[in-house]
Formats: C-alpha cells, structure tokens, sequence
C-alpha cells in the first residue's frame, strides 16, 4: 500500500468513525467521561527470562526485550508487564534479595533504563512486578532477622508461645517454618519466602521507597503480586474481615505516598478469588484488580459455547466497583497468567475456540492482559516451568535470540511461531492485532460502561458499551453453527462495524453471526 494510500484509508475511517459521535450522549457516571485520548489499554506480560537473549547465554535478558519493541508495538499494545527483574536465588524471581538491584542473569540498571526510554519512544508503558508480600530467605534483611537483637528481627513475622505451629497457609500449604536458629517464622507461600510485618511502620516506609525508586528510574507502575496476603496470611484469615480492611488500608496508604513521586502511576493488584465481590474492596486503594472470575468465566464459556452470565456478572461488577471507587476504576480481564496453564492448553488445541476466546477478551473495557506466546496460541500445562517456555520465535524452532534455559514440554508445531504467522493475514498473531486494533479506533472498547443484552439464544453474547464518544453493541456467537437473533426495537443498531470473521449480516433488525464470530455494530 502507498503512503498516500495508506493516508486515504485511515481518512476514510476515521470520517466513519466519526458517525459513532453522540454529542447529547448522556453522561451515565463519571466512568462514561473517560479521555478517549489513548491507545488500545492492552498489556503485554513477559517473562524476561523466556523471551528474547541477545547475549547466547541461552536466558532471555532485558535487552532482548528491547531489541522485540518493535515486535510488541506491531501488536498495538499500550504497555507490558515485566515479571521479576530484581535478583533472586530462583528461576522465577518472586523472592528477591535486592529489592532495587537487577537480575545479572537479565543485565543492568543502565539496560533497564535503556528498555525503559525506548519503550517510552513507541509509547509503551512499563509496569513491572513489585513483589513485597515477602522477601527471600537469602535477602540480607532476613538474615539479619535471625538475630533476635537486630532491629530486623520485628521486621518478619516470628511464633509466639502458643501459636499452631501446624496452621495452614491461606494458599494451602504449611504457614510456618523452622529458621537455622530454631524459631518458627510465617511464610504463606514457601519457607523460602518469608512474610514482611507490614505492622511494622519501618517495613511499610522501606517498601514505599522502593516504590519510589523505580518510579525514579522512569516506571509507570506496579503489578503488585500478592496484593490479598498482606494480612491475609492464613487459611483463617480469608474471609477475615479486619484482615481484608488492614489489607485495603495499607495499600491506600502505598497508592498515596507513590502518587507523591508520581501523580500517574498505576496499580493492578494480584486478588487471586473467584467470588468478584472480594475484589471489590480493592478498588479504589489500587486503580485496578485482575479479573480473576471473568478469566475463569470466558474459558469456560467458550469451552462450552455457551453464554455462561458474562455480561450480566459485569454490569453487576462494574456497578459494584464504581461505587466503591467513586467511579475511578479500572478493570483487568485476562485468559491465563503464568500462573495458570496457558489458554490454548486449556482450551484442547482448539485454534477456533482460541480465536473466540481472544475476540471476548479484547472487546472487554478496562486494560485487558495477554500473556506472552498467547497471541500465537502456545501451548503450555502445568509444573509452572512448561508454561514459561520460550517464546516461539522462528518454524524450525532454535535461531537467533531464542532462549533456552529449558526445552519445550508441548506437540507446538512450526506453525507456531511468529515467523510462520507473522504475514498470515488469517493467522491468530493477526487477529490479535485486529481485535487490539479495534480498541485504538473505538474508545467504549476501552473505556465504556457496559450493560448486559439479554438473549434467549444460550449460544449468543451481547452487551452495548458506552462512553461520551461512542456507543457500540457487541455479540459474540459462541458456538460451531450459525446464530439469528431478533436485536429489538430498542438496541438502536444501524450498521456493523467491525467482524472478527467474515459473514456477518445485518438486515431488518436481525443479525445473523457466523460460528465463533465477534461483530462490533453500531
């Protein structure tokens, strides 16, 4: 296409898109008020160690991710989310040693900052882990501790007399563990990660610098693992509400003394529940949450094909959220983290349920979260290390940069790469750019308040999203046949759009989708 070309087509649509413009659009909350003045909300997350390695090391390293920038614009992505940097004694990093150092094996500082201005450059924000739950057992405050003199000692969480030595963590596993000086220390998730006493006003303080160190060095925010278990330490505590209400007021107390160094910077907190009314009390302390029920909601839904409550359980959400917030919120829908086995796992190698599943994700308001390899329909099952593997870059699957600090575990064939889909215009790598493309050119995508259609068709998904520049009705058909339903008198639906599949049809207030479609109406 030439320039010119390429110059008429964007005119074109964005005279169409102009049509969407409702000037006497009613101003439904302050969420409906949101600047459209941005680009898709879509975050990217990566494991450093997995993507890209510039040095032949064989681990992927934080000038790999630079040198793939251009890779992760091309997607249309507005940040990503760097899992740990920091050093570590393990692989994965969620137990630092050195909260305001790099991780060797990625680099330096002087590299961090270099990823961070060339970000910055193509406009993508960074968002790294920040992981305070607990240190490592190695980290030289935790050594310290073991002497009960040292003014580290109070700094984690010791046994008492009488404290159950035998108590179960909130995450399942042994809460307390046996230090080289014999006492008993909490770790909810490992003994080699001990619990910070965030009672403990020096804890609370060191923790804000450190957010406010890398807020220095140029970062837009924090992916805060762990968010829950603050106070929510044991299997007793999960449903405690003083914990939640200590939980909650500590991160206002953190949001609040980083807004000081940074009036914009954002906060997406881990609340691993499936019960979304237990994310609710987070909003507002934080700008937003991972949508943890909705994840579950989507996979299962397209598992099924069949609506499952999606719109209806986030009208419900939104409601309950912009309430608490005061309309200041944010939501963070996700398929699967690196947490979780990877979607297309989950989904059977199902490559149409994998389309379906990314055209629900990317038509959701708020900063949708794609984990890398995704948008290539990588496979990837459970230990956690088969689902940090590589990321596929070429057919064949070794070439230059690719890591190999472990091999792959799945049947991915050479057709997952981004080598083989990279000028596929039918390819899951290019609808991925398509749906995060729709985002960038219709601003409710992004920020609209959604209301649920209701539709007697189980197989059918429909909802309207609405902010003070456009209203727009999206359906999604969920099943392997066609759907025709009836849109109503009162939908106000003019035209379609946008159509992740070809064959949609509007005609005399009927929509007929083709199977696994998504379609964007006006």
């Amino acid at each position: 296409m030439s320039k010119l070309s390429a110059v008429l087509r964007s005119v074109a649509i964005a005279a169409a898109l102009s049509l969407l413009c409702l000037p006497a659009l009613a101003r439904e909350d302050a969420a409906v008020a949101k600047s459209a003045a941005q680009a898709s909300g879509v975050y990217y997350e990566i494991f450093v160690r997995a993507f890209y390695d510039t040095n032949g090391d064989g681990i992927g390293d934080l000038n790999g991710i630079t040198a793939k920038l251009d890779y992760i614009k091309s997607l249309g992505v507005s940040g990503i989310w760097l899992m740990p940097i920091n050093p570590s004694p393990s692989y994965h990093g969620y137990d630092i040693t050195d909260y305001e150092g790099i991780n060797p094996q990625y680099g330096t500082l002087q590299d961090f900052k270099k990823l961070l201005d060339e970000a910055h450059k193509r406009g993508i924000k960074v968002v790294i882990d920040m992981v305070i739950n607990h240190t490592s057992d190695q980290h030289p405050w935790f050594k310290a501790a073991l002497d009960a003199k040292d003014p580290h000692h109070d700094w984690y969480l010791w046994a008492k007399p009488g404290t159950d030595l035998h108590a179960i963590s909130a995450v399942g596993g042994p809460a307390w563990h046996r230090a080289s000086n014999g006492a008993y220390y909490e770790g909810t998730f490992t003994g080699a990660m001990p619990d910070l006493n965030y009672d403990n006003p020096a804890v609370r303080k060191e923790m804000i610098e450190v957010g406010r160190f890398w807020l220095r060095q140029g970062v837009d925010g924090f992916r805060l693992d762990a968010a829950q278990h603050i106070y929510d330490d044991l299997r007793t505590d999960m449903n405690d509400p003083i914990a939640l209400q200590k939980n909650a007021r500590w991160w206002a107390e953190y949001r609040h003394a980083l807004e000081v160094t940074n009036p914009h910077v954002w906060l997406v907190g881990e609340v691993a529940r499936q019960n979304p009314d237990d994310l609710t009390p987070y909003m507002g302390p934080l700008n937003t949450v991972f949508n943890f029920p909705v994840a579950t909601q989507l996979i299962e839904s397209v598992n099924q094909e069949r609506n499952l409550g999606i719109g209806r359980g986030l009208e419900y959400s939104y409601a309950a959220y912009r309430t608490h917030a005061q309309g200041k919120f944010d939501d963070a829908p996700f398929l699967t983290n690196h947490d979780q086995e990877r979607v297309m796992s989950q989904l059977d190698d199902n490559m149409a349920h994998m389309r379906l599943a990314a055209a629900l994700l990317l038509t959701l308001p708020g900063h949708p979260f794609i984990y890398y390899g995704e948008e290539l329909g990588m496979q990837g099952a459970k230990p956690d290390e088969n689902i940090r593997e590589p990321m596929r870059w070429y057919r064949n699957g070794k070439g230059e940069g690719t890591a190999s600090w472990k091999d792959w575990s799945t049947s991915d064939d050479a057709a997952i790469s981004v080598e083989a889909q990279q000028n596929d215009p039918a390819s899951l790598l290019n609808l991925y750019r398509k749906l995060i493309g729709w985002r960038e050119q219709i601003s409710a995508l992004r920020d609209g308040v959604l209301h649920d259609m209701p539709v007697v068709d189980p197989h059918v998904l429909a909802y309207t999203l609405k902010d003070a520049q456009s209203r727009v009705l999206v359906a999604h058909n969920l099943s392997r046949e066609a759907r025709v339903f009836e849109l109503g008198a009162d939908a106000h639906v003019s035209s379609v759009l946008l159509q992740s599949e070809d064959g949609v049809v509007l005609e005399n207030g009927r929509l007929s989708l083709p199977p696994y479609t998504t379609a964007v109406l006006q």
